[in-house]
């Protein structure tokens, strides 16, 4: 039958979790908990970033912008996700499906872009030392994180315009609890190879191509702090980039697992399991994974709360 005599399908339905109807309510409860959780922790860090000038240096500049990163993206996941977890209509527009996916991608991308600066930047702490200051200096800081940004946001541009000019027509439902790219895609009665194509390859391109020069930055890092006569020396190198080498592991494994397949022969269900781990689960542990593996921090936190106390003493008084 010819497109001309099929309804062009406009409106969607998420299924979401569905499947665990008996779980809907504490599957609520849970993730608006960690949801919750998430927003305080980034804040948290952005906090003492901006009143403490310990915290004053491009490192933190940079975390600074990936808790912003990480906020975003999970904000355009996780308030639809919760108020389709209560309700019964769970349809999305095509406009907002392309919406939501447009920033879930772009946001993404920006953040393994600003993870591969923060590399960069423990890359001249550590091996270039002398020459931090020039190399990362304000300026230079501020254009990086533009650059993130800007890249990140136009890179997803073209793949959403050409969604828009796809045909539906039926079935109409969605399998997952987001409008993911994939998913979407296999909806479409029209040619979807050129625009998964180009999904693969920005996929290929902002987890692959980053990932690749975020391990030769460490190959780097690793090589210079061997040479480093010291142990406490050794291991002060070393702490300065656990937590965001712990970040980038818990980023990038559930990224290629999800996007750098090109056949999706695993269940749907364990794909959706998978990217909950992107969209909730590690923007809730990477706030608390770099306060608490990062000494500067713990000790920024503890003054901070010793004179809230001694304020609070002094007014009871």
């Amino acid at each position: 039958m010819a497109l001309s005599n099929h309804s062009n399908v406009r409106e969607f339905v998420l299924l979401g979790f569905s499947h665990l109807h008996e779980f809907q309510t504490l599957l609520f409860g849970f993730i608006l908990l960690v949801y919750m959780l998430t927003m305080l922790g980034n804040l948290a860090v952005i906090f003492l970033t901006c009143l403490d000038s310990r915290l004053h240096s491009p490192m933190y500049f940079f975390l600074c912008n990936f808790s912003i990163t990480e906020m975003l993206v999970t904000s355009t996941v996780v308030p639809r996700m919760l108020a389709d977890l209560l309700s019964t209509h769970r349809t999305m527009s095509l406009a907002q499906c392309l919406t939501q996916s447009f920033f879930y991608f772009s946001l993404g991308s920006t953040t393994f872009l600003i993870l591969t600066v923060m590399a960069f930047d423990r890359y001249v702490a550590i091996c270039r030392p002398l020459h931090y200051t020039t190399l990362v200096s304000g300026p230079v800081c501020v254009k990086l994180v533009v650059a993130c940004w800007v890249v990140g946001l136009l890179s997803i541009v073209s793949p959403t315009l050409q969604k828009t000019q796809l045909w539906f027509c039926g079935p109409k439902v969605i399998d997952h609890y987001f409008c993911d790219s994939a998913p979407l895609l296999k909806l479409s009665c029209s040619d979807t190879c050129h625009i998964e194509r180009m999904d693969f390859f920005l996929s290929l391109l902002f987890v692959l191509t980053t990932m690749l020069l975020i391990v030769v930055s460490y190959i780097l890092i690793v090589a210079a702090v061997l040479r480093i006569p010291s142990s406490s020396g050794r291991q002060k190198a070393f702490s300065t980039c656990a937590s965001h080498l712990t970040v980038v592991v818990l980023g990038y494994g559930s990224a290629i697992f999800i996007y750098m397949r090109p056949g999706k022969g695993h269940s749907v269900h364990f794909n959706k399991m998978v990217a909950l781990m992107t969209a909730v689960v590690t923007p809730f542990l990477n706030p608390f994974v770099f306060t608490f593996r990062n000494e500067k921090v713990k000790e920024v936190i503890e003054d901070m709360t010793k004179r809230i106390l001694v304020r609070d003493s002094a007014v009871h008084r």
